[in-house]
């Protein structure tokens, strides 16, 4: 994939919190994290099952707009039911 995905959600506290994926090429993906409280971007925190499905909604938009291709849907798909699984 070209670019990182992207999005802003608000918390229940007001606060607002950025999610940053990163697709490097070696199968993995790379979650990064920040609310707007914090000054440092947070790399070791697991995704919650909703930034899973967040993502894959995402993914799946971008794969039917044909900005995304169809190994990054599958990635994302496996990965997310693994997640689910621990």
């Amino acid at each position: 994939m070209k670019r990182d995905i992207e999005w802003i959600e608000k918390r229940e506290d007001g606060v607002k919190r950025k999610v940053r994926i990163k697709f490097p090429g070696n199968g993995k993906i790379k979650w990064q994290f920040k609310c707007s409280d914090e000054e440092l971007w947070d790399y070791d925190t697991p995704p919650s099952i909703e930034d899973w499905i967040a993502l894959e909604e995402k993914i799946n938009a971008l794969y039917q707009r044909r900005r995304a291709p169809f190994k990054d849907l599958q990635r994302v798909q496996q990965l997310r039911k693994e997640a689910e699984a621990q």
